[in-house]
């Protein structure tokens, strides 16, 4: 059975789930601090809002440029807190809506962030009230060269109480309006944009009266910045340059190749975190047709493998996080699976099992888990800048198990969810080992197993369409045999 057959295979694999990820070389992390009036219940009041982002420092006219790590933090002042009141004991979460300028000189658009706190963040009794929200954000093609600057507008923020297993519980919730206050810098940063315009040249019926007035033939639509449109993230990009390499196999109609990347949330630093995009080596198995429960079900076993180079691992990345909740950390990570041993005719064991159960004509369910094995080590350490000298086996003291599921549904031949062919969304919960083997002349090993062990952490990754280069299917594969498509990712 080959990629395109239309059952549900299998597929994919995480990207990682330690703290932090590093900015590219070239980009430059940026925040501003802005005072905003919001109208609470109760009245307007002061709000302080900072808003932060890592921004590349140069961009190309026609393609996306896209900000990272973008939160925005609010500050809500002692004074609104009984209008805060109503959200209950169990703390609120929050949504922010943060209007974005875009501008090249006098071609302006406008852009929206939305950001979420995730866990439910415990309101004070007395004080401040610190509200952090974060997400992915639309991306921005320039459509000429010069700087293309990005300025904070007008915030919205709803508080809601987090949803009970109580059905006929009453959830409460609050909306903040806010403007920024008058006479401040807005201005978040700018990206700088090289090469020729994208829009025609003037054509040579430009009347004199059109120069003479600024207007070259140009057309202003043309020359606006566009702001891309917020993709279903199972929607995949184009390459760009920055995924790995990820070959397929063209002599082998069973094997595929899959760029994968997402979240993994940290329990104990309250915090989700981007692992970068990662390539997935599959062995499709053959399919099995059963019978269960007067149902027509389609089974197939498959394997996974990470490859990074020829190894069976994830690109290296640094990583921050806090030991002891407070003293900054960075490490290289090094995720490395374990490969699933050889059955009976030499080819890996099955770690991917899929189910596609038949309904009626145009009605079906299918489901996929992954298994992976994988272990964890950390080089390279510093702690508040300074080295730290862990060894060369600083590693979980043992491997951990990562199971990954996803579903699809087929509903009168419309299809939604997770299959391999089109790329979703699979989900999981790992949690990580103790550490071992860390330190040279005193043990380290407590620091890091306090730090990020021990606590589940939910993780969600987005698989885009594999290759299949044994089918040479342009669509999908590039000339030397990689995916043309690499996800992105969602919280």
């Amino acid at each position: 059975m080959t990629a395109r057959s239309g059952a549900v295979l299998a597929a994919v694999l995480m990207a990682g789930m330690i703290p932090g990820a590093q900015a590219s070389a070239g980009d430059r992390d940026v925040h501003i601090d802005v005072k905003y009036g919001c109208d609470f219940p109760s009245g307007t009041r002061p709000v302080s809002v900072r808003v932060s982002a890592t921004v590349p420092e140069e961009g190309e006219v026609g393609k996306p440029v896209q900000l990272r790590d973008v939160s925005t933090e609010l500050v809500l002042p002692e004074a609104g807190l009984p209008d805060l009141a109503g959200l209950g004991e169990a703390g609120a979460e929050a949504e922010t809506k943060l209007t974005m300028g875009v501008a090249q000189g006098d071609h302006t658009a406008e852009t929206v962030w939305i950001g979420t706190t995730g866990d439910p963040v415990a309101v004070p009794d007395a004080g401040e009230f610190t509200v952090t929200s974060s997400g992915d954000v639309p991306s921005v093609t320039a459509g000429s060269s010069g700087g293309l600057t990005f300025t904070a507008g007008k915030l919205t923020a709803l508080l809601t109480s987090p949803k009970t297993a109580d059905p006929a519980a009453e959830p409460s919730a609050v909306m903040l309006n806010c403007v920024p206050e008058p006479d401040q810098v807005l201005e978040l940063g700018t990206v700088r944009i090289a090469g020729d315009p994208q829009w025609p040249s003037p054509q040579p019926s430009a009347t004199d009266e059109d120069t003479a007035s600024g207007d070259s033939g140009t057309s202003r639509d043309e020359a606006t910045p566009k702001v891309d449109d917020p993709d279903d993230p199972v929607k995949p990009t184009l390459q760009d340059g920055k995924a790995p390499p990820c070959v397929g196999d063209q002599d082998d109609q069973f094997s595929l190749n899959a760029y994968v990347t997402g979240y993994a949330n940290v329990a104990k630093l309250k915090g989700a975190t981007l692992f970068p995009v990662a390539c997935s080596q599959i062995e499709q198995g053959a399919t099995v047709i059963k019978i269960v429960d007067g149902l027509v079900h389609i089974f197939q076993d498959s394997s996974v493998l990470l490859d990074y180079r020829g190894k069976p691992q994830l690109p290296p990345a640094t990583g921050t996080f806090l030991t002891f909740g407070f003293m900054p950390t960075t490490a290289t990570l090094e995720m490395t699976q374990i490969p699933p041993a050889d059955g009976p005719d030499g080819k890996p064991s099955a770690n991917i099992h899929s189910d596609l159960k038949i309904l009626s004509p145009g009605n079906s369910e299918g489901t996929t888990t992954i298994d992976l094995q994988l272990q964890l080590r950390l080089h390279d350490v510093k702690v508040n800048g300074v080295a730290l000298d862990v060894g060369a086996n600083c590693r979980t003291e043992r491997p951990f198990e990562l199971p990954l599921r996803g579903r699809m549904v087929l509903k009168d031949g419309v299809q939604t969810g997770y299959t391999l062919v089109t790329g979703g969304v699979l989900t999981g919960q790992v949690t990580l080992p103790p550490f071992s083997g860390c330190g040279v002349g005193e043990d380290l090993d407590d620091i890091f197993t306090a730090s990020i062990s021990g606590v589940p952490g939910y993780v969600k990754q987005v698989q885009a369409p594999p290759c299949a280069a044994a089918q040479h299917d342009q669509a999908v594969c590039t000339e030397d045999n990689q995916p043309v498509h690499v996800p992105k990712p969602e919280r």
